[in-house]
């Protein structure tokens, strides 16, 4: 096996056959230009309104309160989702807003 090869034989080897040229167009024959055919607008669907469907939701139990190691109260948040993680987080982030101290009791199914 010879390893000279040439210039065109490398470029047939990496890109194949080089492909015929394109058909050559009569110029004598002129297209004609399709008809413009305008459409009616169709009708937006109303959206069905689906039943209510069953959506899974935790309950976050967390103990709250403004002064460190003073008087906590309860504060129970539903959130609308499987993921525990993401539903302590979102009840963490709500209870935030009105209190210093946050502590998470519980995360349990609802």
């Amino acid at each position: 096996m010879t390893t000279d090869l040439t210039e065109e034989e490398m470029r047939r080897a990496l890109f194949g056959e080089p492909e015929p040229p394109a058909s050559v167009i009569d110029k004598t024959v002129q297209d004609t230009a399709p008809e413009i055919v305008i459409a009616e607008p169709t009708k937006v669907a109303k959206k069905k309104k689906l039943s209510k469907t069953f959506t899974p939701r935790l309950r976050v139990t967390l103990r709250v309160g403004n002064e460190f190691e003073g008087e906590m109260h309860e504060f129970v948040h539903d959130a609308d989702t499987l993921s525990s993680l993401v539903a302590e987080q979102e009840a963490t982030k709500i209870a935030k807003k009105k209190f210093r101290f946050v502590e998470v009791v519980s995360v349990k199914s609802a």
